[in-house]
């Protein structure tokens, strides 16, 4: 009678510690996703999982998340994926998720505010460990919601008061923003000149810190911004674009330079000076965005590019530290430059 074949012999962690020659606590810390509290570096957590992953490793999430009551799921809600800002915080929140053993779920709800609720309930009801509200039109009623169910939460992007944010600088980089475009179009014509203002939504804090900069710019500049140049018609290009007919209707000429709220604006303004005037000269534009394509379409196109790495960074270790306190955290832009310098 024939031996009955052995079971394989299940990899374990200690295992995996011989083979990379470092300590089973290392070789669980990174396979749990607590290496970065433990200050293992990335190349050595990728080097264990390397060698997990051709072991054939795998951890029971399931019953590792009810020892720990957790479920390694956490959500975001998105307002847009239509520009590289929002794209690039997708991507990344992704990526820092997954090295972590953390499972991201993305929704994008449109910036309408009744989908953030709805998302936000959804995400819930998966048992996530943690939402993130990025660019939410009312964190304050995400909070609540997670506050009641015991679901710690985060905003991104714009700042709430029920619970921590990470936000960009939007004053100061509002403020050189305007200042260069000031200055260039000073420059150019002998004399400084007011600029327009266009996109934004005027009840959000992002666009009122950034109205703040461009009229303490205008100041610092010792002229005065006009009231009827501020257009803050949301941040979609047909409404940019519509804000342009409008400017070019009530005035002799467009403005010698323009504050543009966001590249989904900025596609509704170029849109319109190429349909309108395709070979004149552009006015000098600021662009509280930023997208490398724009090099393509003109030079006297200033850009301000987020520090989307920095944000998402202070964000993880905020959810590493489970911290609770509702301060706001803003983060320097990281560049203001013509596109055709980054």
């Amino acid at each position: 009678m024939s031996a009955k074949p052995e079971t394989p012999r299940q990899t374990t962690i200690y295992d995996i510690a011989r083979q990379v020659g470092l300590s089973a606590s290392t070789v669980s810390a990174v396979l749990n996703g607590n290496w970065k509290s433990r200050r293992i570096s990335e190349k050595t957590a990728e080097r264990i999982r390397l060698v997990a992953d051709r072991q054939g490793f795998a951890l029971n999430q399931q019953a590792r998340a009810l020892r720990r009551q957790r479920s390694n799921l956490i959500g975001m809600i998105m307002p847009k994926y239509d520009n590289r800002y929002f794209s690039s915080i997708a991507e990344q929140f992704e990526h820092r998720a997954r090295i972590r053993g953390l499972f991201p779920i993305i929704t994008c709800t449109s910036r309408d505010p009744e989908l953030e609720l709805q998302a936000a309930r959804t995400l819930l009801s998966y048992k996530v460990d943690c939402v993130i509200a990025t660019g939410a039109t009312n964190p304050d009623l995400i909070s609540d919601i997670c506050r009641a169910s015991g679901v710690l939460n985060y905003n991104l992007d714009l700042p709430g008061s029920r619970a921590p944010s990470v936000i960009s600088d939007n004053y100061g980089g509002a403020l050189v923003l305007t200042s260069r475009v000031l200055a260039a179009c000073a420059a150019e014509a002998g004399r400084p000149e007011p600029l327009a203002f266009i996109g934004g939504r005027s009840t959000d804090h992002n666009t009122l810190e950034r109205l703040r900069a461009f009229r303490d710019a205008h100041a610092q500049a010792g002229i005065a911004p006009r009231e009827d140049m501020i257009l803050t018609t949301g941040y979609a290009a047909e409404r940019a674009e519509q804000a342009v007919t409008q400017l070019a209707a009530a005035m002799p000429t467009l403005p010698a330079g323009i504050f543009v709220n966001s590249t989904s604006a900025l596609e509704g303004v170029m849109r319109w000076l190429r349909t309108h005037h395709p070979e004149a000269t552009i006015p000098h534009i600021g662009s509280f965005d930023w997208d490398p394509f724009a090099a393509l379409i003109d030079s006297r196109i200033l850009m301000a590019r987020q520090d989307v790495e920095t944000m998402l960074d202070i964000l993880f270790d905020m959810m590493a530290e489970r911290a609770q306190d509702r301060h706001c955290t803003e983060v320097p832009v990281r560049q203001i430059a013509a596109a055709s310098e980054d």
